[in-house]
């Protein structure tokens, strides 16, 4: 997992639109990146529309935020309308970009073990370095908790 001052991975993915993000094109902006674990969830929904909910307070950050899942950018695209999300969803469907950012581990519910994504927030500054980690997020609570970290 990427810590404070580190260099933040790389990564190329589909966005609920189809179209192609890249870390890489964003420096030069503090990008927001959450990871969750599937769309439309109960927690997810909480988290996403949280985020909605509140969404001049990030406007005001004068951040790029994107959610990240390993659902498709079919059920992204359909999850975004259905809950009217102002921001993109990216698409992880290998998982390969939450591996790279350590949040996808095993899981336990009901006893039995899984992997899964471990609801975690990244705060990559315009120098590609990561400013901010934030691990086990609530959902309820995560545009409370983006807003105050990046204000300090």
């Amino acid at each position: 997992m990427p810590d404070v001052g580190d260099t933040a991975p790389a990564f190329t993915l589909l966005d609920d639109s189809g179209a192609s993000v890249a870390l890489k094109d964003l420096k030069g902006t503090r990008v927001v990146l959450y990871f969750y674990p599937k769309d439309d969830t109960p927690g997810c929904t909480t988290q996403a529309c949280g985020i909605r909910d509140g969404w001049q307070q990030i406007e005001a950050l004068d951040v790029k935020l994107f959610g990240i899942s390993p659902d498709s950018p079919e059920s992204h695209a359909k999850f975004r309308a259905k809950f009217d999300l102002p921001y993109p969803l990216l698409a992880d469907e290998g998982h390969a970009v939450a591996e790279q950012y350590g949040v996808w581990v095993e899981k336990s519910m009901y006893g039995k073990k899984y992997m899964g994504v471990e609801r975690s927030t990244f705060v990559i500054g315009p120098n590609g370095k990561v400013e901010h980690v934030l691990h086990k997020v609530k959902p309820g609570e995560h545009l409370d908790l983006i807003v105050k970290t990046i204000n300090g």
